[in-house]
């Protein structure tokens, strides 16, 4: 058939179509993999031998190349983030959220000395925050850190991944050749903004099977995957207690350091009024002592007979984070050292009622994009939303448990649902760099509510030059 378009415009939008059909054919086939019914055993490594992470390999690692010219390159200059803390009781309950996203902002022009007119726009992660009152608070955080009213801002709401949308937008912009320079951060006031549906719904999901399920609260979508998957209350309890140990080891070893900024703010006493001044710069739920016996007193919280607690869930969360981004070759001129580089984001549909496996079909539609496989990837930030879908996904993609989450999750550190995206890039590219030429290519994941995975891969940013770009 490619013979007879002999119009060159003609054959390159038809190739076009038949990749993106091949495409969605391969998420579909990898979907349902998912779908199949699961064994009985309490172990998902007892899965049919087919359901296996040979069927998400991406492909051959020696295919793995820039798409693009090199200076073309869209690269993190800077990464930070907020403390994450407690909501209601922790260092920001008394915070507004403009002035956590703010000193946040702030950092990433004075630690890179860019000239914040120069930024092409400023795209937030958001959930929870009313729509136009958010946008406004956003706006106003860019102003207290110091941007023009020049700089244009908005934001964006993919549930829990809209940090990571932020930063895939912005960085697509950059390749479409929108501005140079843009940044893609997140916030959530979780103190300020708590979960609830507003208004009625609308009679018309008692029809749908699949809407109906849009609506289940989060921790059943768990217990829905510990039941069909076969994830256990103690795998999920030592899942917990992994998180824990992992989040206080690195803070003690001060491996948070390079990517949190403190945030001066107050603390309200509720009985007396009294303001407190104070700095946060630790991240506040961590529980350094916990223990599998802790773990086991505490009783499921959605379903009678279920697994799923508080402990082996994320924590609800206060916190910010913001990543710069720009075009190599304008890094390059500017003299900025390069900490990572935006490859490839992936966003994939999966069922509503076991959302909770969205990563196991994000991360390899997101490699394969890359051309590269799963065993290339050096390090994961799989966020935390729950311990069944965390485990289910590490299992389900035999991914080696040493390379997830090497410095804890959600479970310990907090999950600031719209920041969470932008909190692990920050997290991940800082420990890449501290990890040196042993890790060149890292993931960030989440399960989204609603039924949906995202992922996206970078690479380190030093590991690469104009004339060597294979593995």
């Amino acid at each position: 058939m490619l013979l007879r378009l002999t119009n060159p415009y003609a054959q390159a939008i038809f190739i076009f179509f038949l990749e993106k059909m091949d495409r969605a054919i391969e998420r579909q086939r990898v979907l349902l993999e998912h779908l199949r019914p699961s064994s009985t055993s309490s172990s998902l490594e007892n899965l049919d031998s087919s359901i296996s992470a040979s069927v998400c390999a991406a492909g051959d690692s020696a295919a793995y190349q820039r798409s693009s010219v090199f200076g073309d390159d869209v690269v993190i200059v800077a990464a930070y983030r907020s403390p994450l803390c407690k909501s209601k009781r922790g260092g920001f309950k008394d915070t507004y959220p403009d002035d956590i996203l703010a000193p946040v902002l702030k950092a990433l022009i004075e630690k890179t000395n860019v000239n914040p007119a120069e930024v092409g726009d400023i795209v937030v992660g958001s959930v929870l925050g009313p729509g136009s009152q958010r946008a406004s608070e956003c706006r106003m955080a860019a102003f207290y850190a110091g941007f023009p009213e020049t700089v244009p801002i908005r934001t964006v709401n993919r549930q829990c991944s809209s940090g990571l949308q932020a930063v895939a937008d912005v960085a697509a912009a950059i390749k479409a050749g929108f501005y140079d320079i843009g940044i893609g951060a997140g916030l959530e006031s979780m103190t300020a903004n708590p979960m609830a549906w507003e208004g009625s719904v609308n009679p018309k999901v008692k029809t749908m099977a699949q809407a109906q399920d849009c609506l289940l609260p989060m921790g059943i979508t768990s217990e829905n995957v510990a039941q069909q998957f076969s994830v256990t209350r103690q795998e999920q309890d030592q899942a917990a207690v992994d998180s824990h140990r992992k989040a206080a080891a690195a803070t003690a070893a001060g491996r948070f350091k390079d990517e949190i900024i403190p945030i001066p703010t107050k603390i309200v006493d509720p009985k007396t009024g009294d303001e407190t001044p104070v700095t946060v710069s630790i991240d506040d739920g961590i529980r350094p002592g916990v223990t599998l016996s802790d773990l086991a007193k505490l009783k499921p919280v959605f379903k009678k007979d279920g697994s799923t607690t508080a402990g082996t869930s994320s924590q609800v969360s206060d916190g910010a984070g913001a990543v710069l981004l720009m075009k190599r070759s304008l890094a390059m001129k500017k003299g900025l050292p390069i900490l990572g580089v935006f490859r490839t984001f992936a966003a994939v549909g999966v069922p509503p009622a076991i959302m909770g496996i969205g990563p196991a079909v994000a991360i390899p539609a997101a490699v394969k994009a890359a051309g590269l496989e799963l065993e290339d990837i050096d390090l994961f930030e799989i966020n935390e939303a729950f311990a069944s879908q965390y485990l289910y996904c590490q299992k389900k993609l035999q991914l080696d448990p040493h390379k997830i989450n090497v410095n804890g999750g959600a479970m310990a550190i907090g999950h600031p649902l719209g920041a969470t995206g932008a909190r692990c890039v920050a997290t991940l590219l800082h420990e890449m760099k501290r990890r040196g030429r042993d890790c060149r290519f890292g993931v960030v994941s989440m399960c989204i509510g609603t039924g949906m995975g995202a992922a996206a891969v970078f690479e380190r940013g030093d590991t690469c030059d104009e004339l060597c770009y294979a593995k």
